[in-house]
């Protein structure tokens, strides 16, 4: 089964020769365009304080904020089934982030 969808009046788009892509099309002025699209010595990039912090906190080093035998112990308590989980305290903790959130939690 074929279906023509047509073109609901929108207007036809035709490519211009000797121009490839969407950028804009060559000129032959040479060397001042290459200076034209040079970066100025006045160009500054400024991080805000959240950028900052995100870069921080993406770097790995030995001030690494993972505890790694707590991590290791964790691990083997999954693998030989002796984690347990209280539901009590995560509930507990979910209350309290939504009062810190500014919800109405009454506990």
């Amino acid at each position: 089964m074929n279906t023509t969808i047509p073109n609901n009046g929108l207007p036809k788009f035709t490519q211009t020769t000797g121009s490839s892509g969407n950028g804009p099309a060559a000129t032959a002025s040479g060397p001042a365009d290459a200076a034209a699209s040079a970066p100025k010595a006045s160009d500054q990039l400024k991080l805000t304080d959240s950028a900052l912090a995100l870069q921080e906190a993406a770097r790995t080093g030995d001030s690494s904020a993972i505890d790694a035998p707590r991590v290791e112990r964790l691990r083997q308590a999954l693998a030989d089934g002796s984690y347990t989980i209280d539901a009590n305290r995560i509930a507990d903790r979910m209350l309290a982030l939504e009062q810190q959130l500014g919800g109405t939690g009454k506990a």
